[in-house]
């Protein structure tokens, strides 16, 4: 297969396939870039791959950085961009099942793609458009298959995140996962725990926010790759209710937490005990956390505009948006008015500080101004005052 035209990533790359060539040495395309344009998806990132050693291209290129050299990896910077340059290599012995023992440079391109996770990965792009595709990732594109390369079995043994990546692709591309390489994720589905939590994270994420998200959930559970997930194992009959909701999509990582947690029917403290095990980022955690309550008011009919408020006004879209994954009713528009409506975002935006009520009511600092502030942001908020000094200064005065 020949590409009639380039995208623009990849012809800021040519010259940089042209240097190695001149030297001697064979340079392509490879990987996710050249899949994602076949599919005619976004280009995230090009990544090279060369036969020329990691040494043999720092003589090549003037500018050179060792990004990860001992794998192989060179960052060349070049025309004003930086580019990843990766000598073909073969690996050996994963004993943690994730990373190799043991890497060998070497001249073959064949012997390069050999070591891929899937087909759809393996293909390479030459400088002139030529498509080299040594192991039918162009015919499993065209079915919308993922398929291991070579023995499914080795693959993950080799790296149990693959499994994983797996079900991520499904999501993202909407593809089906060939049976040999399904029955494969089946059997060796307990090695997930051998992975870092961070990264079976970034993966499960990725899987969760992709545009056919169900699919590859429901492969999640079916291959029981969610019993060796984190805080997952006890929960798996209820997690299937997730396929059943409405094909919503995630607005972001906090919403998949979120619906996960209402799936559960998770008590605020048992979803935070959850977010730890999975080691997700403080600010995620509160924000999840956050838009948690806000949901459960609203599957309750129970709450007022202070309410959500203090849950944090910008958590109120994620919120809507998980009200129509688990088909709860919300005057969306009439909150949505109310919101717009407060006269301020926070605290920081009162037109009074805790200094000022000092000097007002002429009393020391302590927890009593702390509480007034409070008292006053609420009047702000439920328009009971207007947020500007002077009449904030009354308000205090007749309400102390």
């Amino acid at each position: 297969m020949r590409m009639k035209e380039l995208p623009a990533d990849f012809k800021r790359a040519l010259p940089v396939l042209k240097e190695i060539e001149q030297a001697g040495y064979e340079a392509y395309f490879v990987g996710g870039s050249v899949r994602d344009h076949i599919l005619g998806l976004p280009i995230h990132d090009v990544d090279i791959a060369t036969s020329a050693y990691p040494e043999e291209i720092k003589e090549i290129f003037k500018h050179t950085v060792d990004t990860g050299i001992q794998h192989g990896t060179v960052t060349v910077l070049f025309g004003g961009s930086s580019y990843e340059i990766t000598t073909f290599r073969t690996e050996s012995g994963y004993q943690d099942y994730r990373r190799p023992d043991e890497v060998t440079f070497v001249r073959s391109l064949e012997d390069d793609l050999k070591r891929r996770d899937f087909t759809i990965n393996a293909l390479a792009l030459d400088r002139n458009g030529e498509v080299i595709d040594k192991f039918d990732g162009l015919k499993d594109l065209n079915n919308h298959l993922i398929r291991a390369v070579g023995k499914a079995e080795e693959r993950f043994n080799e790296d149990a995140l693959r499994m994983m990546r797996a079900v991520r692709f499904q999501s993202q591309l909407n593809f089906r996962i060939e049976d040999k390489t399904a029955e494969a994720i089946k059997s060796n589905a307990h090695l997930l725990e051998k992975i870092a939590v961070e990264r079976t994270r970034e993966e499960f994420i990725k899987m969760m926010l992709g545009q056919a998200w169900q699919i590859g959930f429901s492969d999640f559970l079916r291959f029981k790759l969610c019993e060796f997930a984190p805080g997952m194992r006890e929960h798996s009959t209820l997690l299937h209710k997730l396929i059943e909701l409405k094909p919503v999509e995630f607005l972001d990582e906090d919403s998949v937490w979120v619906a996960i947690g209402f799936a559960l029917k998770l008590s605020d403290h048992d979803l935070n005990k959850l977010l730890r095990v999975w080691k997700v980022s403080n600010k995620t955690r509160e924000t999840s956390l956050a838009t948690y309550e806000m949901l459960e008011l609203f599957s309750n009919q129970n709450f007022d505009i202070w309410e959500i408020y203090n849950l944090g006004i910008d958590n109120f879209e994620r919120a809507a948006k998980l009200c129509q994954l688990f088909s709860i009713k919300m005057e969306y528009d009439k909150i949505s008015k109310s919101i717009e409506q407060i006269p301020i975002k926070s605290s920081h935006d009162l037109a009074i500080t805790g200094n000022d009520l000092i000097k007002i009511l002429n009393i020391t600092p302590g927890p009593e101004i702390g509480k007034m502030l409070k008292n006053v942001e609420k009047a702000v908020v439920e328009e009971n005052v207007c947020n500007n000094f002077d009449e904030l200064k009354v308000y205090v005065l007749s309400n102390r």
